[in-house]
This record gives C-alpha cells, structure tokens and sequence, in this order.
C-alpha cells in the first residue's frame, strides 16, 4: 500500500474520531446492555444482590473523602460532603448508567483539582491516590461490563489524560503513570473480558436454539416426505382404478350415447394425465430414498398385516397382547395405512425406551372413527442411550392431523406409556347451503 493512501487513510480516520466520540459517550450513554438468554440470567438480572453492597460501600467513602476534601484542599465542610456525595453515589449508579456515572467521576476530578491546585497547598498526587483512585478503578470496570470495548477504550484513554493533566496543574509536573494506567488497564479489561464472555454465550445459545429449530424443521419435511411417499402409492391405485373403470363403463351400457362416450374418454384420459404426473412426482420424491428397489414398490401395508408387525415384536422377546373391538368396516387405504404405521411406530418406541414392559395394542372400530391404543406398562430396566432424535411421535401426529383425527400420548400413572389415535372414518357432513355463514377471512397461521 502507497504511502500517499496510508495518509489518507489515517487522516480520515482521525476526522472521525470528534464523532465517534460524541456517539459514543453522548449520544449513546445508557450503555449496551447485554442480551437476555434463556438458558442463563445476564449479570444485570442481579443488580438487587449487587447494589445493596455497593450503597454501604459508597456511603461509608463519604465520610473520608469529606475529611479529606476539607483538611487537604480547603474546601468547606457542605462543599466537601456535596463532592464527596456525588462520587460515591456515581459509584452505584455505574451499574445503571455506567456512561453518566463516569462523566460524574470526571467533573469531581475537576473540580477537586481545582482546588488542590490552589496556593500555598503541599502537592499531591490526586486523583491517583487512596479513595479516589479505588473509585475511578470500580467505575471503569462496571462500565466495561455495560459497553463495547470500543467505548471502554476511549473512557480509558480520556481518564488517563485527565489524570495526567490533574497531576500537571498541582505539581508542575506529570505524575509517573505506570502503575495508575496499569490497574486502570486491568480493570477495564477484566470487565470487557467478562462482558465478551457472556456475550459469546449469548450467542452459543443463541445458535443451539436456532439449530435445533432447524432440525425439527428438517425432521419435520423429512417425515411428511415419506408420507407423501406412502400416500402417492394409494393415489396412483385410485387414478389406476379410475381410469380403468372409464374404459369398461360404455361396454356396461346398453347402446351408450356419442356424449356419453366422449365423456367416459375425458375422464379416462385426465386419469391417466393424472397417473403420468403422481408417477413423476414420486419418482422425485422415492430419488432420495434409501429403501432398496423392491421396497420402494411394495404395496403399502394395511391393518391385515398387524399381525406379522406383533409377530416380530413378539419374537424379540416383548409380551404383546391385541384385542380387537367392534364390527371392522371397510376403511380407505390412508386410513389403514396411517393405522398401521401409528401401531409399527408405537410398538418400536415401547421395544426402544421401555425394555421388558408389556405392551398392549387395542384397535377399536366404530360407524364414524378408527381408534387405535397402544399402551405398556413401566420398564423393568433402564433403557440403552438413544443413537439419535427419532421422528417416532411426530410421525404419529402428522398422520393424526391429516386424516383429521385426533393423537394423545403421555406417561401413564403406573409409570408407562401410551398412545391413542382416533381416526374418522367418514367426512364430516357438509352444512346445509341455508345454515352457511357469510364468509369471512380466515389468516393462515401455519
């Protein structure tokens, strides 16, 4: 880099600084208070806890620096309590107002060192020594605890030369600055330590959380794709038997008319249209699936196949009893395929979380509804440690509220688990055209 572009470059930069300041310690003075987590209080939730010591510690300074004030610098006696008041109370109000609370410590500086640098009075090293020094140190670190480190910075350097000056109008020379800048250092920088630390928990948290709304976001798309998957199979059976019955209808018909079998055609076509296309989508969505060939094309499984399901469960060593209740109906193949899915699930979740429990399978039918309950008694041993997040419950509850039906599951009171689907099996009925109410918009809040 030339040196002509070095120049301009700091040039620039030292016309910002007038305003850099000025946002920084003006415009800006409440301070940066540090972002609330979830997981962990920020400091500031124990402000209670910290003032309460901060206001004796600052009530039992005003009486000292009074003293001192008076025999020192001659300063009358209100005078001195006023001065020393409003240092001990900036002392508190750092951790509120750590910007203003500075600004305090300064202008007392001022005027004290207006007064030490008066006539006829033995030089001393204000505001570098005792009481006064300790003040300007807990300051400097509450502030660093409440601002960026860029602030802290500019409040350090302005305190170093002010004090430099202080020294210079009461003794004719500049204190040795070694070991005041160097406790003034430290404490500014244990503070924006501390300050730096929280905030990188802060954000850790932060991006956990995120992270894990991401991956019940992914865990969710993944569960209603293969849901999507299973149903595409049924879809494409209906759109196959429609479009055969089309074709076979005006062979039924006794004379069929040319409308009648141009419709029948219509409707035979947009069938196949219709298959061409369920073909496509499933082929896109079966191209990420891990299933081997003859998987991905075998039949959706149904209720009648239950049996195969508890067999194996069985054969691994698990107590499993089924009852059966009511007249079985004919059900849609979502409907028994979202039934048997909900039993598979449920049973791998007891086999996985609750060894040695006895598990019970109840499916119950009815004229309008499905009900399916799985339920098992309390583990006999300690469950082996999860080799991942299952998508198990979510599963279940994605097929629940597609059918329109209703999922409940929970710890029971013996100390099992269960789970209970119902499952509609007709439509509700529509309104009558007369009982419909205006209609009104409706937000989608998905």
């Amino acid at each position: 880099m030339k040196r002509g572009d070095l120049a301009r470059r700091f040039a620039r930069a030292l016309r910002a600084v007038p305003g850099n300041l000025r946002e920084d310690l003006w415009t800006r003075a409440a301070g940066d208070p540090l972002p609330r987590t979830a997981r962990r209080p920020r400091w500031l939730d124990w402000r209670p806890a910290i003032v309460v010591p901060l206001v004796i510690i600052a009530v039992v300074l005003v009486v000292p620096h009074a003293n001192q004030y008076t025999s020192d610098y001659g300063m009358s006696a209100p005078f001195s309590v006023l001065l020393a008041a409003i240092g001990s109370a900036a002392l508190v109000a750092a951790v509120f107002r750590p910007v203003q609370a500075w600004w305090a410590t300064m202008g007392v500086t001022l005027v004290v060192t207006r007064f030490a640098a008066a006539p006829g009075l033995v030089p001393t090293d204000f505001p570098w020594t005792g009481t006064d020094f300790a003040l300007q140190a807990a300051v400097l670190f509450l502030l660093a605890l409440r601002v960026r480190p860029r602030i802290a910075v500019e409040v350090l350097v302005i305190t170093v030369l002010m004090g430099l000056f202080c020294g210079v109008l009461i003794s004719g020379v500049p204190s040795d600055p070694r070991f005041p800048v160097t406790v003034l250092a430290l404490a500014v920088l244990v503070g924006a330590l501390l300050r730096g630390r929280q905030v990188a928990r802060t954000e850790l948290v932060a991006q956990e959380e995120l992270t894990a709304e991401e991956r019940a976001r992914r865990a969710l798309l993944e569960e209603r794709s293969r849901i999507a998957r299973e149903l595409h199979d049924v879809v494409a059976h209906h759109m196959s038997v429609i479009s055969i019955q089309a074709q076979v209808a005006p062979h039924l018909a006794e004379n069929p008319s040319a409308e009648l079998r141009e419709n029948l055609t219509g409707i035979r076509q947009n069938a196949i249209d219709a298959l061409t296309e369920l073909r496509r989508v499933l082929g896109v969505l079966r191209s990420e699936d891990a299933l081997p060939e003859s998987a991905r094309h075998a039949p959706q499984p149904t209720l009648d196949q239950l049996e195969e399901v508890v067999a194996n469960v069985r054969a691994a060593g698990v107590t499993v009893t089924t009852e059966t209740t009511g007249d079985p109906l004919p059900l849609s193949p979502g409907i028994e395929l979202s039934a048997f899915r909900i039993v598979q699930e449920a049973l791998s979740n007891a086999m996985r979380h609750a060894p040695g429990a006895r598990v019970r399978v109840d499916i119950d039918h009815r004229a309008t509804r499905l009900t399916v309950r799985i339920t098992n008694t309390a583990p006999k041993r300690p469950a082996p440690p999860s080799p991942g997040v299952g998508h198990g419950l979510l599963g279940m509850r994605e097929r629940t509220t597609m059918l329109g039906g209703e999922l409940a599951c929970g710890p029971t009171p013996e100390g099992g688990y269960e789970v209970t689907a119902v499952l509609p099996t007709k439509p509700p009925a529509a309104p009558a055209p007369s009982a419909l109410p205006a209609a009104e918009p409706v937000e989608d809040t998905r």
